[in-house]
């Protein structure tokens, strides 16, 4: 079965961001001159997916403006999460619109840069599947802002690598890996009873990266290394050097941006 639709977390409330998020829901703020979550969709339905489903909360109204208005060949729906209780439970939310049919997961504060590593994901769960994971490789330094991967041997010439169990934010000492989890999931049916077996984590939350785990230790994963540009914008200055990015790819004002920057480093 083809993977037509996707899930996207944005329940957070940004509170990086105030006092911005106070007015504008984190996912709306501009990367450039379109909404975060425009991108977000816009990956999407170029990887083939014609359904996204927006997990929301009840107190962002804005986003279901979003999704009234946004027109083109997609469907976007809402659901709500009001609680704060992890994004296992986020991707619980979408359960009854999705049903057994497989389904994409995109976290819509890692903007990619084109939508070939979700076409990617999708392809490598048709072949496989398996649940489809995307993966970066970092400097041990870095691996406890993520989860670690604890692969079967090493990525192939194409970047997949099986997985045999996932470490919610290690130690650089303990991790065993240096290939984390970027926000880019493909999922079958399997994945909803891993969920539902979910104990809480610190703070009471239901982890996604424990339902992972879980299905990992079954032989159930398969990580592929992303192969395109990636702009992390869970930080203001993220969301600012992506807005950066984003203004350098478009051919109306890249030349005008590249010579103001080189006059204001050169001051």
């Amino acid at each position: 079965m083809p993977v037509r639709i996707a899930v996207v977390p944005a329940a957070g409330l940004g509170t990086r961001f105030l006092p911005a998020t106070r007015v504008v829901p984190k996912e709306l703020l501009p990367v450039f001159d379109t909404p975060s979550l425009q991108h977000t969709v816009d990956e999407a339905v170029r990887a083939g997916i014609d359904h996204v489903v927006l997990v929301s909360n009840r107190s962002k109204p804005a986003i279901e403006a979003f999704a009234s208005q946004t027109t083109g060949n997609v469907k976007l729906s809402v659901v709500h999460q009001d609680a704060p209780r992890g994004l296992g439970h986020a991707v619980e939310c979408a359960r009854e619109l999705i049903g057994d049919a497989p389904f994409a997961v995109l976290l819509p504060d890692e903007l990619l840069g084109d939508s070939s590593h979700l076409r990617d994901l999708i392809s490598e769960h048709d072949k496989s599947g398996k649940a489809a994971i995307g993966l970066k490789q970092v400097p041990r330094n870095e691996v406890s802002a993520y989860g670690c991967i604890a692969p079967q041997g090493v990525p192939d010439a194409t970047g997949r690598v099986g997985i045999r169990d996932v470490v919610e934010k290690p130690n650089s000492v303990d991790a065993p890996s240096d290939l984390v989890i970027i926000g880019r999931y493909v999922f079958g049916r399997e994945i909803w009873g891993h969920l539902a077996s979910l104990k809480p984590a610190a703070g009471g939350e239901l982890q996604l990266s424990d339902a992972i785990a879980s299905l990992a230790r079954k032989g159930g994963v398969v990580g592929v290394l992303i192969n395109c540009s990636r702009d992390d914008t869970g930080t203001p200055l993220g969301m600012l050097t992506a807005s950066i990015d984003a203004a350098l790819r478009r051919k109306d004002v890249s030349a005008q941006l590249r010579a103001w920057l080189e006059r204001r480093l050169a001051q």
